[in-house]
This record gives structure tokens, sequence and C-alpha cells, in this order.
């Protein structure tokens, strides 16, 4: 596992702090737990963006329903 240092608003440290008083977990836990819910988003919605722009630029090629059934039937 790696360690990294990040900076967050006072605001959000007191609310980890909070939690991790009532629950009696670590604000790491909860740190990496919302990171790793976070992350996949992030991830598709990257994708898509970039998925979009390549359309867009005429680097992606794009298909009809109907060339996709054509494509199926062969």
């Amino acid at each position: 596992m790696v360690s990294m240092s990040i900076r967050v608003p006072d605001e959000i440290h007191a609310q980890l702090n909070r939690l991790s008083k009532l629950t009696g977990r670590s604000k790491t836990y909860y740190v990496q737990k919302a990171i790793s819910e976070k992350i996949d988003d992030l991830e598709l919605l990257y994708l898509a963006q970039q998925r979009a722009e390549n359309v867009r630029s005429s680097q992606s090629k794009t298909y009809s329903l109907d060339e996709v059934f054509d494509g199926l039937s062969d």
C-alpha cells in the first residue's frame, strides 16, 4: 500500500473527525472508502468525454443501429 499526503478544506477535515469519532473508524478508512467509490465514476466519465471528443473530431467512426445489426448477421 502506498502512502499519500493530501490537503483538504477545514470543513472536510472537521467532518472526517466527527465521523471518525462517532463510528470508531479512522479518518483514513473514510478517505480510502470515498476514493474507491468515486474513482470508477471519474474514470468512466473521463473515458466517455474522450470518446465524445474523438467522435466530434472524426477520430472514431460511429455506426447506426442498422449497421450494427447488419454486421451481426454476416
